[in-house]
């Protein structure tokens, strides 16, 4: 899909930037999915080459890194717009920072 002719060089700008960030969100996604399989399958290698009867210690890395991959997934293909009054108090926000950081 292509963007219409009639828009106006910022609102294309606006709308690449968008994709941009979207696409580099969900990259990071993929990265994070990949060393959480990679990672917990090793630790499920070690258990059963250990102790394959005993205790399932490695349900606890799975479980706890688990749930920040679940606010990840949420993050990327859930995630939120910011309004214009969201926008401008963030800025607003980080100018009194700057301003209250640079004075003497």
């Amino acid at each position: 899909m292509t963007v219409p002719e009639t828009t106006d060089k910022r609102t294309t700008n606006d709308l690449r930037e968008a994709a941009i960030t979207h696409l580099r969100k969900k990259r990071e996604l993929q990265v994070h999915l990949l060393a959480f399989v990679l990672v917990n399958l090793a630790l499920n290698l070690i258990w059963w080459l250990t102790t394959p009867g005993g205790f399932y210690w490695p349900m606890f890395p799975l479980l706890g890194w688990g749930i920040g991959i679940v606010f990840h997934t949420w993050d990327v293909l859930v995630g939120s717009v910011p309004t214009e009054n969201q926008v401008g108090a963030e800025m607003d926000r980080m100018y009194r920072r700057r301003t209250r950081d640079l004075r003497p």
